[in-house]
């Protein structure tokens, strides 16, 4: 049994790691700082632009560590850690909703302090990131820590962006497993599970999501949990039939497939105890770096990111009566999974606008007195079934006008291009492929009288938007053929118009075991290979369009892995064995069912799995499921 002074002492470590992540890891300091400087300076690079900050979710990176000439690395690590981010739902489906800048400073030395020793040497560096909880001797290695006030004035030198709509995330140059989620995300860019960490510590920094583990020390089982229900929306104390009855938590997604693997129901352990508390999912993030969030975990990060920014990004004037002889209109933003629904109601009743952005009043032959028309905007996605949630400011936003068929709209010249005045006023970005699953918008300028028609075309044949929505269009919808397409939107009466690539071609994976006992082809049948103990598989991937590419993989249809090598190298083959392998307190790559800790079952699980591969290519295809067996036999 544990004694009172180590049960002490961890309490002690634990309490003093909280107030570090509370207070954004490095305590409280003044909030005014000189921005760090170097020879050179910093310097912001937007990385990925889609619209204006002010009325964006902002993700500002930051390296440290990195000296000049490694300026690159630190280009190729945040490529990585941004590919993996673009894999993972709910930000695949709602990156449009964020801009990217990298704040580029040069340190002085290489490396970060404390790495990977307490007697590691301290490194000259702009941001003054440290394992170890800071250098702190009561700390835990894997705790990478920043100077909060440093980060803050580099974040300061984007324009348009203030703590309310950004999220820090810095990059130690560093290949030792490390991270931190609280004011600020960190994580270390060079290790082979580092790209998955940045979206961990976004669960924490940004969602309020709670670590799944069911250890605080690693390689050490946690104790039962003490406390009250907790706060946490993926942590609980009730059974599944109180979770119904209470309608609490998540049992609205009881007995689902679970995105990250399983079914969705009550697992015990986590909030660092191994029993006397239970968790949506098997895995997830939150618990095990490499697999997805599941949905109740991903619900939370819908809401976390969408009340970042405004469903409504603009609108008719509305802050005196209008007249009823002229156009109203909103403009929505364009979520890259799904568009939004907009409702127009007159009076309460729902008009028949089919979507569009824009109602003609003219034509609903309004009664004299003062009216009510509505713009209800909702977020559909089926990533969401609370209806608090649904209901919320971040996914439902109404607009609302009186009107009054006795006032008269002023018509006056906008000045602005085209014969009247029309022009595209923001769209899906342009210079990189768009996916054959996105949806690619095009918005723009309007008048009073007229909101000019997008016309869409696809290797030059229009497609149809039947007078619905044309500001959104699906690709989805259109079933396009796997290669490369071209995508137009053009403006109904002026000489402009957009184009895209559509990359309808996912990336390919080849997958290299090592040398089995013997391959056995079957009629029918996936290929075979038949070992008696541990083996490796690399997944290659290829893509014709440029580009980081994510691979994944899944034993016996459990949830989908992604591929990052090995933890102890990026560049060594995944590997698979009976049991697993424990690195650093951790276990690896158990054939069968997962095994996350050296409590875990490790029975092998001799006889026939199947694993299957896949890609997520840069421009959010995922490629189909290929899959071979492997037969596991006793030696």
């Amino acid at each position: 049994m544990t004694s009172q002074r180590t049960r002490v002492r961890r309490a002690v470590t634990r309490l003093a790691v909280l107030c570090l992540l509370a207070a954004g890891l490095v305590g409280t300091v003044p909030a005014a700082a000189e921005t760090p400087t170097t020879a050179d300076g910093p310097a912001v690079v937007a990385v990925q632009t889609t619209g204006p900050a002010d009325r964006r979710f902002n993700l500002v990176f930051m390296g440290d560590g990195y000296t000049a000439a490694e300026m690159p690395a630190f280009r190729a690590d945040l490529a990585r850690h941004l590919s993996t981010l673009w894999s993972v739902e709910p930000f695949a489906s709602y990156r449009s909703y964020v801009n990217v800048w990298a704040v580029e400073v040069p340190s002085a030395e290489s490396g970060v302090d404390c790495d990977p020793g307490l007697t590691s040497p301290a490194r000259d560096t702009a941001l003054d990131m440290a394992f170890w909880g800071g250098c702190n001797p009561n700390g835990v290695q894997r705790l990478l820590t920043v100077d909060g006030r440093k980060a803050a004035a580099l974040a300061d030198l984007v324009p348009g962006t203030s703590r309310a709509n950004r999220q820090i995330v810095a990059l130690a140059h560093s290949s030792t497993y490390g991270g931190a989620g609280g004011s600020y995300a960190t994580a270390s860019g060079g290790n082979a599970l580092s790209s998955l960490i940045t979206p961990h510590e976004i669960g924490h920094s940004l969602g309020g999501l709670q670590d799944e583990y069911d250890y605080y020390a690693r390689g050490v089982p946690g104790e039962a949990y003490e406390g009250p229900e907790p706060s946490s929306a993926h942590h609980t104390l009730l059974s599944e039939e109180q979770l119904r009855e209470q309608r609490a938590k998540w049992w609205r997604w009881l007995g689902e497939e679970s995105e990250s693997g399983g079914t969705i129901g009550r697992h015990e352990g986590g909030l660092y105890s191994t029993e006397g508390v239970w968790r949506p999912s098997r895995h997830s993030l939150m618990k095990t770096l490499g697999y997805a969030f599941d949905q109740v975990e991903r619900e939370v990060m819908v809401r976390a990111v969408a009340a970042k920014v405004d469903l409504v990004q603009d609108h008719a004037p509305n802050a005196v009566p209008i007249g009823a002889d002229r156009t109203v209109w909103v403009d929505t933003l364009h979520p890259v999974g799904g568009a939004l629904d907009v409702t127009w109601r007159l009076d309460g009743r729902v008009l028949d606008t089919r979507g569009a952005r824009t109602v003609d009043l003219r034509g609903l032959r309004i009664a004299p007195g003062e009216h009510t028309l509505t713009a209800t905007v909702v977020d559909p996605t089926p990533f969401v079934r609370d209806p608090a949630v649904r209901a919320s400011a971040a996914l439902t936003r109404t607009v609302r006008w009186t009107v009054d068929p006795s006032l008269t709209t002023p018509r006056k010249r906008t000045g602005t291009p085209g014969p009247t005045g029309a022009a595209f006023t923001g769209h899906t970005p342009l210079g990189r492929p768009v996916g054959a699953r996105s949806v690619v918008h095009a918005d723009t300028t309007h008048t009073v009288d007229a909101t000019p028609a997008v016309q869409w075309l696809l290797d030059g044949r229009p497609v149809p938007t039947h007078g619905r929505n044309d500001r959104d269009l699906d690709l989805r919808s259109l079933r396009i053929t796997p290669g490369t397409h071209l995508l137009t939107a053009r403006l109904a009466g002026a000489d402009e118009e957009l184009t895209w690539t559509v990359d309808a071609r996912p990336a390919t994976v080849r997958y290299e075991l090592s040398e089995p006992l013997r391959t056995v082809r079957r009629p029918g049948r996936p290929v075979e290979y038949v070992y008696d103990g541990a083996f490796t598989m690399r997944l290659a991937a290829q893509d014709d369009q440029g580009g980081v590419v994510v691979s994944q993989f899944r034993v016996d249809g459990d949830g989908w892995y992604t591929y990052y090598g090995w933890p102890t190298d990026a560049g060594a083959p995944f590997r698979f064995s009976p049991g697993g392998t424990v690195i650093d307190g951790l276990v690896y790559g158990k054939l069968g069912r997962s095994r996350a800790v050296p409590w875990d079952d490790a029975t092998p699980e001799y006889g026939t799995h199947t694993i299957e591969y896949r890609t997520v290519d840069a421009a959010g295809n995922v490629s189909g499921a290929h899959r071979f067996l492997v037969t596991l036999v006793e030696p």
